[in-house]
């Protein structure tokens, strides 16, 4: 095998030149870019035994892709691949050429990393049966990889095969079979593969066929599971020379074609000259000279076109490299470029900022200028208004002074009032109950009392109920509860509580009310409102008078009247009977006396449900109350 040992030096030279000024360089990584590229190295790594064309495609995509980011493990392990690519197509010296290469990019801070390329190395020179400088880089890898298995497993690999090449075959046998205890600890499939191979191949050196040929087998059956194609290629090729040395000459010739053919498919150049000499020695043994003579020929243009396509390949090499150079010191070019826009971008950022902090230390000042004097005429209204706003309550304090005077004068008045009317229905049962007590009175006498007396009480009870009502109204404010009320069944109740004082004026009441239509309102005022219209009609109409209850149903409302046969109400006086401070206050036809308080009750429950009240009366012949309440929708 040809070693351009001048073409290795003058591509090491150019390879340590531009790593020196790419190492020089520490560019902004893109992560993205960096998944990617660490993706196809991984990628590469698993396929480059079986694909090795896809393989180096792969790698110069990654190589090209590290280059622009300056992403050197990137690099590195790009260079690695392609030394592996070259290496798994018998090209050793291009192999050995990116080795190298990875060496000066690869981080120094990832010593597994750095074992396997030196590892590689050592491969690489065992291939060139440069054993001596094998050892010495294998030696470098055990110290990178340190107590790591898998690594060390890969050392002791390269190890028993140069150890089998220097027909140290115990010693490399050992080795093995320590790998293999390596390997098996972390289940590395491909690594025990290799190796099964490794000892079929020291079995052999040594003689050793029997178990050669059972190494070689499963050798040849892992290289399906995990894949390596090269493996199986130089498995088929081993155990062909096996079957050579134990004179079973067929078989060789058979597996030294399939070992052929498969070199040949993924680009062994080794394998295809092997395999072809392999035959030839099988039929030489066979005494069939005419094939032993044709493979040989064939042996020896697979060696001329070897050497052809090692020099093609080198010169490929050369023109690949200065391609991907020229390349590269382009990608550098743009950077240099970029990196002097960047510079003239960032001046034309700083002068931009610079002015856009004077334009704003501008406004600022404007702004607070404004400010100022915006706050000055917001403050200046905030105190007309303020000072609006003290004449206005103190308007409204005078006017609260005055209501306040004016509620207190109409409480004491009607305090006054509501003492007087209550006195006497008081003293009148406090009399008649000492008298009976002191035996004066008769029981008959007792009831007879009573019987009188009972209006006076109903009408003080009325009193209260219409004082009670009123200050709850202005303490808590009026309790609204509406529901359908039917004024009807009201009058009814009514014609029930006042019965007795019907009786004692035989008045007859007459409830005429539309049974059935009912009213939205609060029940229970309403049924005050009622209680006060018929105890003032009572009270001012005389005996054999007539109260009558009528409703009109109007579009939206219904109107309730009471009417009387009374005494009347002199026009004069009607404009003060809702009135607290003008209160019209009269006897009733029996001597009733009243507060006044009742209708201007009245007047402020109908209204709060919703309605209104007025009066329509004529002296000597009656009066007429009416209110109207809004009637139920459906």
């Amino acid at each position: 095998m040809t070693r351009p040992v001048g073409l290795l030096l003058l591509l090491l030279m150019h390879g340590g030149m531009y790593a020196q000024k790419a190492s020089g360089t520490d560019p902004q990584k893109s992560q993205s870019l960096i998944k990617t590229i660490d993706s196809l190295n991984r990628v590469i790594e698993n396929i480059y035994v079986g694909a090795p064309h896809e393989a180096r495609a792969m790698a110069e995509h990654a190589l090209l892709l590290s280059e622009k980011i300056k992403y050197n493990e990137g690099t590195g392990s790009a260079f690695l691949n392609l030394g592996h690519v070259y290496w798994s197509q018998s090209y050793y010296p291009i192999s050995l050429f990116y080795f190298n290469s990875a060496l000066t990019y690869l981080p120094k801070s990832n010593p597994l990393i750095l074992a396997h390329c030196y590892s590689s190395i050592g491969r690489a020179y065992t291939d060139l049966q440069n054993y001596g400088k094998a050892l010495k880089n294998l030696d470098i890898a055990a110290r990178f990889a340190g107590h790591d298995p898998e690594m060390l497993a890969e050392v002791y690999n390269e190890r028993s095969f140069v150890y089998a090449k220097l027909k140290q075959y115990d010693k490399g046998i050992a080795l093995a079979k320590f790998a293999m205890r390596l390997s098996r600890t972390i289940n590395d499939q491909p690594a025990i593969c290799i190796l099964y191979s490794r000892l079929a191949n020291a079995y052999r050196l040594k003689g050793q066929y029997k178990q050669a040929i059972a190494y070689s087998d499963t050798a040849l059956h892992m290289s399906y599971f995990v894949n390596n194609k090269r493996l199986r290629a130089i498995s088929f090729i081993e155990q062909a020379t096996i079957y050579n040395l134990v004179n079973q000459y067929d078989k060789a010739i058979e597996l030294s074609k399939k070992g052929a053919v498969l070199s040949d498919s993924i680009g062994i150049m080794d394998g295809i000259s092997s395999a072809y000499k392999t035959i030839a020695h099988s039929f030489e043994q066979k005494h069939d000279l005419v094939q032993s003579l044709a493979y040989q020929k064939k042996y020896t243009a697979a060696l001329d076109s070897l050497n052809a396509t090692n020099k093609r390949k080198n010169t490929e090499l050369i023109q690949s490299y200065f391609e991907l150079n020229s390349r590269l010191t382009a990608i550098a070019a743009v950077e240099q470029k970029a990196k002097e826009y960047r510079g003239k971008i960032h001046l034309q950022k700083t002068i931009i900022i610079t002015l856009l902090i004077a334009l704003l230390v501008v406004i600022l000042a404007l702004s607070v200028t404004y400010y100022h004097y915006k706050q000055k005429r917001v403050l200046t209204n905030r105190m007309r208004k303020q000072h609006k706003a003290l004449l206005i309550q103190k308007e409204l304090i005078e006017e609260q002074s005055s209501n306040l005077a004016s509620i207190n004068s109409l409480k004491d008045k009607l305090l006054a009032v509501i003492g007087h009317d209550l006195r006497t229905p008081i003293a009148n049962l406090h009399s008649i109950l000492r008298l009976y007590n002191t035996n004066v009175l008769t029981d008959t006498e007792v009831q007879s009392l009573m019987k009188e007396i009972e209006p006076v009480v109903q009408g003080a009870e009325l009193t209260l109920l219409n004082l009670l009502e009123w200050a709850g109204s202005q303490i808590k404010g009026i309790n609204h509860e509406p529901s359908a009320v039917d004024i009807y069944l009201i009058g009814v109740e009514m014609e029930r509580i006042f019965s007795y004082l019907f009786q004692q004026k035989d008045i007859r009441f007459e409830n005429r009310a539309l049974p059935g239509i009912c009213v939205h309102a609060d029940e229970r005022h309403i049924k005050v409102v009622l209680s006060n219209l018929v105890s003032n009609a009572i009270k001012f109409t005389g005996d054999k008078g007539i109260i009558t209850l009528s409703t009109l149903n109007g579009q939206n409302s219904l109107k309730i009247n009471i009417a009387d046969t009374g005494k009347g109400i002199p026009a004069e006086k009607l404009q003060h009977l809702f009135s607290l401070n003008t209160k019209y206050s009269a006897t009733g036809t029996s001597g009733e006396k009243g507060t006044g308080i009742g209708l201007f009750l009245c007047k402020e429950l109908i209204e709060f449900n919703g309605g209104s009240l007025w009066v329509n009366s004529e002296v000597n012949k009656g009066s007429t109350f009416s209110f109207s309440l809004p009637l139920v929708t459906d």
